[in-house]
């Protein structure tokens, strides 16, 4: 077991894997309206986010999220806002230090970053951060943790991955800030991922995320120009960031993937790098394809970076393929996006993932209600799956004994811990 990913394994045991659903689990029946208003109402009334109109987006993969930040870092006039899980030494970290040192005169820098993602930071990045003129801030730190028996707060992590320039422009996305997301996820060492840029009123909600989580760091409040009054149109998408945290019951990040599967119709395509769903997103999936909604599921292969949860991630596979889901496994790197695309129209790309550990993380996804952004992103899902093999009913059946023992095995474990 090496180290890269004995801690994120080991936070996922301690958060214990879906248990079976009770029986009044969150199940969406009604028919999610097509209309923009309609469409805008049914998020707001489930997560609490309407789809705000005026906003134009980008999709943006792997290396290319360095480029959008180093270029914003230069552009801010008043402020820069970053979080993340993963902060990490090298490059590109010294690419965007350098690029923090040159910033504008008098523009603000606030950078938070969780411990458990970002290894060697406080003696190998933060204080080049510092000396930057950033002030910088930990996450719920580690330290105590364990020998207080705090386990919850151990699981509590901070797993959002936001950039927010000036109040109006923000990025969000699977990103981190290591030598994985550098190149086009198409080599090994090389993640595939994706991210969203985003330029109008959406960018509120995103700060206003950061502003929360800055706080419970222990950061001041944010000024009012961090939060402009009016943030002028730039584009036809409507669109609103949904944030979620752990819940005892039923979370945000939950409430935002069914309604998201209820809306399809036609077309229901996700990538996810960590596929464990609980019951009721089975449940769902399932309905979904028997209503003759071409359900796909793009997930990571043989390039993992924690094994066992892959072995956990195919227990869920047998369900799920016996009832018309179709399930890809990407071949070239590890495969870290989570996207949902659905039919013509909507589309979601942010950190949450879909295992126990995200059900209780600090979370964040933008949804978008834009044509042009699903036709993108359906691109990038059709060039994502001819490099993955599909899994096929009639040949995972017949897979040998040890295997369904080892995926049992890896759920097992993750629910009595």
């Amino acid at each position: 077991m090496t180290t890269r990913w004995l801690l994120p394994l080991l936070a996922l045991f301690l958060a214990g894997c879906p248990m079976p659903n009770h029986r009044l689990a969150l199940r969406i029946r009604d028919d999610v309206p097509d209309s923009r208003e309609g469409m805008s109402l049914a998020w707001y009334q489930t997560v609490g986010v309407p789809l705000e109109p005026g906003n134009d987006v980008e999709l943006v993969h792997n290396g290319r999220v360095f480029d959008i930040l180093e270029e914003q870092i230069r552009a801010a006039r008043s402020s820069i806002h970053i979080l993340v899980y993963i902060w990490r030494p090298g490059d590109p970290s010294d690419r965007l230090i350098q690029a923090l040192r040159e910033r504008a005169p008098g523009v603000a820098c606030r950078i938070l970053v969780d411990p458990l993602g970002s290894l060697r930071f406080d003696d190998m990045v933060g204080p080049h951060l510092v000396a930057a003129g950033c002030e910088v801030r930990v996450f719920r730190p580690l330290r105590g943790t364990m020998t207080q028996l705090n386990l919850e707060r151990f699981q509590a992590r901070l797993h959002r991955k936001l950039a927010v320039f000036d109040g109006e422009r923000g990025m969000t996305g699977g990103w981190g800030i290591w030598k994985s997301w550098i190149g086009d996820g198409r080599k090994p060492e090389e993640w595939r991922d994706a991210n969203i840029f985003v330029r109008g009123p959406a960018v509120r909600g995103i700060q206003l995320a950061f502003a929360q989580n800055w706080q419970e760091a222990g950061g001041d409040m944010l000024s009012a120009e961090a939060f402009p009054e009016v943030i002028a149109s730039r584009g036809e998408a409507r669109a609103g960031f949904v944030t979620h945290t752990g819940a005892p019951v039923l979370t945000n990040a939950e409430r935002m993937t069914l309604l998201a599967i209820a809306s399809a119709k036609k077309r229901l395509w996700i990538a996810n790098s960590y596929f464990i769903p609980t019951g009721a997103i089975q449940d769902m999936l399932i309905v979904k394809a028997r209503e003759g909604v071409d359900v796909r599921i793009l997930a990571p292969g043989r390039h993992h970076d924690i094994p066992p949860i892959h072995t956990g991630q195919r227990a869920t596979y047998e369900r799920l393929l016996e009832n018309g889901v179709r399930i890809w496994e990407y071949q070239v790197s590890m495969m870290h996006s989570k996207t949902i695309l659905v039919d013509e129209r909507l589309s979601l790309v942010g950190s949450t993932n879909l295992d126990a550990l995200a059900i209780g993380a600090d979370e964040g996804s933008l949804v978008v209600d834009d044509p042009t952004m699903a036709a993108q992103l359906a691109r990038a899902y059709e060039e994502d799956l001819a490099h993955s093999t599909e899994v096929r009913w009639d040949s995972w059946r017949r897979r040998g004994l040890i295997k369904r023992l080892a995926e049992r095995m890896t759920l097992l474990f993750g629910s009595y811990l």
